[in-house]
């Protein structure tokens, strides 16, 4: 995010090893963690809603198809923002306070909730939804890209819940689907984190999205809407791993432990048949 919004006449950083470089050497390893409160706490609803919309969205399309799983990430990238666009807000403004400085010497925000009812306070509801456009045009298509991808790298990879290496393949599926979303919407995310930023020490850059857009290209060129692309990546990859392989192997475990409840009534009710396959995520 620092790479994204830096002032290109006076740019802080060179690349992403040069921020990397320069944020533990100006302030200490506890640099890379600001604004981490904010995904902290909504991350885990945020995920709760993604998967659990996708699931219903894919039962009330019925059939298993690339358009469908496409689709339902799109229907559960949509709802998910109200959530996270607050929450990349007060994670923007937390990181771009005290940048370069080992203490700061005029913390304007405690924490990441602080900072979102200082916004309230000072701007009302359309200041802590601000960028929430931007956001819908982010994560509308990029889930909807996650979770197509996600489904084609499990289908060819082959992954069964037999298979040995399933797990691996999980992980590799979910980190590739998550590097698959990021460039599909990198460019928005860039002017969705500068329009984030815009009025932080009380001065406004950009009337909207499109001017933002235009004095970006006129300054910078087409190049300012990969900046921070390599540290995103980077990010992602592991990040998606996780996430995918852990949902996916729980509710595995999840609908063993179901058909074995459901097999174990029906035996002792002597009323024993064939299950359907358990539908894929």
């Amino acid at each position: 995010m620092s790479l994204q919004v830096q002032n290109v006449d006076r740019p802080l950083y060179r690349g992403t090893y040069h921020c990397f470089q320069s944020i533990i050497r100006q302030e200490s390893m506890l640099g890379l963690y600001k604004g981490i409160g904010s995904p902290m706490m909504g991350l885990t609803f945020i995920n709760a809603i993604v998967f659990g919309v996708q699931g219903n969205a894919m039962r009330k399309l019925g059939r298993d198809t690339p358009l469908n799983q496409f689709l339902a990430g799109a229907s559960a990238g949509t709802i998910q923002c109200v959530i996270c666009c607050p929450m990349e807000l007060a994670k923007t403004r937390m990181q771009l306070q005290g940048t370069g400085e080992k203490k700061s010497k005029r913390k304007l925000y405690k924490n990441s909730l602080d900072c979102l009812v200082r916004i309230y306070n000072k701007e009302g509801i359309r200041g802590i939804n601000r960028g929430m456009v931007t956001t819908l045009l982010r994560e509308t298509p990029g889930f909807g890209v996650y979770f197509l991808a996600y489904d084609m790298w499990t289908r060819y990879l082959g992954c069964e819940p037999d298979d040995p290496y399933m797990i691996p393949k999980l992980l590799f599926a979910g980190g590739m689907s998550g590097i698959a979303s990021w460039i599909s919407t990198y460019p928005v995310d860039v002017i969705k984190s500068r329009l984030q930023a815009d009025g932080v020490g009380g001065v406004h850059q950009y009337s909207g999205i499109m001017d933002c857009v235009r004095q970006s290209l006129k300054k910078e060129g087409w190049r300012v809407f990969t900046r921070g692309l390599t540290s995103t990546l980077l990010r992602a990859f592991p990040v998606n791993a996780t996430t995918f392989a852990t949902v996916t192997l729980f509710l595995l475990y999840m609908r063993e432990g179901e058909e074995c409840s459901i097999q174990d009534s029906e035996v002792q009710s002597g009323q024993l048949q064939p299950q359907t396959q358990p539908t894929s995520m």
